[in-house]
């Protein structure tokens, strides 16, 4: 054609001209843009937008609880609430952070933004839980807390002198992380149970559902782009269950239904809803 034709050259334009001899004419007309994306390029940025909204969402089902602490600190007691899931939630922190840093698993530090900044959460929520609990419940979450954090120490230490190789550490680390996200995503379930039980959504707030289903949507997309089955296979599952619960949300909420409190026994997880006056 004469011209040498640049990569940067996205878009062309054919004019069609006839001559009177049924000569066919073709104008070629090239807009240039300052610049263009391979596909590699393409993928680490979205990449960095699906990771920086996981980020996001993510803060936000941290900062939840913080109305039942609130509650907790002003009653100064625990009532009925459970300890159990905040102490989970920061083993699951811990493991994350852990599995994000770059000598173990390169190029998923925006994971250990949000889940250091997770564990840093939890362990406030946990720190308050244990000075206002009873002596009783006290003593069962302080015993859990030396549990996940011998249970964390242990992952960190064979991940560093037992293995050598990047990708057997990225493996050990990653499992561990994926089991607890999965058991994390997987504690609203009693609250699910208990929407279909009393077809109302009084004790699942749909903003939480909402937030569960973003930010498990975000981090399996992130895991999905970056080829990472240990950040998609927990998130695509917390991305099924905030699914079920919009959908559970979207059949119940104009129920009111049988409103059953949790009974004088049971505690309520997650500080979804209000304990029994």
């Amino acid at each position: 054609m004469g011209h040498e034709i640049s990569h940067h050259y996205t878009h062309l334009f054919i004019n069609h001209k006839t001559s009177a001899f049924a000569t066919e004419h073709y104008t070629y007309h090239f807009i240039q843009f300052p610049f263009s994306f391979s596909s590699e390029e393409m993928n680490k940025i979205l990449h960095l937008v699906f990771g920086v909204f996981g980020n996001a969402t993510g803060l936000f089902l941290f900062l939840a609880p913080t109305i039942t602490f609130k509650r907790i600190v002003m009653k100064r007691s625990t009532e009925k609430f459970s300890g159990i899931p905040y102490v989970m939630t920061l083993l699951n922190c811990l493991l994350s952070a852990w599995y994000g840093l770059p000598f173990i698993s390169p190029n998923n530090i925006l994971v250990t933004v949000i889940n250091g900044t997770g564990a840093a959460i939890e362990s406030v929520y946990v720190m308050i839980f244990l000075i206002f609990a009873p002596k009783k419940e006290k003593a069962k979450v302080f015993a859990l807390l030396v549990a996940i954090l011998a249970v964390f120490a242990t992952v960190a230490f064979v991940s560093l002198l037992a293995f050598h190789d990047l990708q057997k550490k990225k493996v050990f680390c990653g499992f561990a992380a994926a089991i607890f996200s999965i058991i994390m995503y997987a504690s609203p379930l009693s609250i699910m149970r208990m929407v279909i039980k009393t077809k109302s959504v009084e004790f699942m707030p749909f903003f939480l559902s909402l937030f569960v289903f973003l930010c498990g949507t975000s981090w399996f997309i992130y895991g999905l782009i970056g080829k990472d089955p240990f950040l998609a296979v927990p998130n695509g599952f917390g991305c099924g269950l905030g699914t079920i619960q919009l959908i559970l949300y979207s059949i119940y909420r104009g129920n009111k239904g049988e409103t059953k409190r949790p009974k004088e026994d049971e505690s309520v997880e997650m500080g979804l809803s209000k304990p029994k006056q």
